[in-house]
């Protein structure tokens, strides 16, 4: 568990499926990031089996949930995700609407980056954003990420922004 002034940073459990509901039924989750097609218990605990825990053993990290320090209610998600058509793993991160314009989102990226140097070893990390989510991408440039390229993953036609963080010669997996 990594902490932070305001934050607790955790791994996703199946009793987080609930707040996975809230979150990826979210618009802007939607609109900015993607429609996970999430809509019930069920598919959440799915989603978490299936996407996030799978991340953990394969990857050795993943998404984590962000909850507030005192309340512990949940706030977000941060983490790492692997994608083929990156050569390193990204930063990723989603919170809900009444955590936002808050510097949370900041609090635990800034906090994700400085355990993935330490803890697994990366210091290239890459992040996808809407270029259109313009609080995500301060959010980013905050954290020491930097423009580097349009691209489309996945077969999307949609280009979206690169970000990088860390030199070439500092590459992990």
């Amino acid at each position: 568990m990594l902490t932070t002034p305001r934050t607790r940073i955790r791994r996703v459990t199946i009793d987080d499926a609930p707040f996975i509901v809230e979150l990826l039924n979210d618009p802007d989750f939607i609109r900015f990031i993607a429609d996970r097609g999430v809509r019930d218990l069920k598919g959440a605990t799915e989603y978490i089996r299936m996407r996030i825990h799978l991340s953990y053993d394969l990857n050795g990290y993943g998404l984590f949930l962000v909850e507030d320090a005192e309340s512990h209610e949940p706030m977000g998600l941060c983490g790492l995700v692997r994608r083929e058509e990156l050569d390193g793993p990204d930063l990723g991160y989603a919170f809900l609407p009444r955590h936002r314009g808050r510097g949370v989102a900041s609090e635990a990226a800034a906090a994700v980056v400085a355990w993935a140097a330490e803890a697994v070893g990366v210091t290239r990390l890459y992040a996808v954003v809407d270029p259109e989510n313009t609080k995500s991408v301060r959010v980013l440039e905050g954290v020491g990420f930097r423009f580097e390229r349009p691209i489309a993953l996945g077969g999307d036609t949609k280009e979206i922004s690169l970000f990088v963080r860390g030199g070439q010669e500092e590459l992990g997996r």
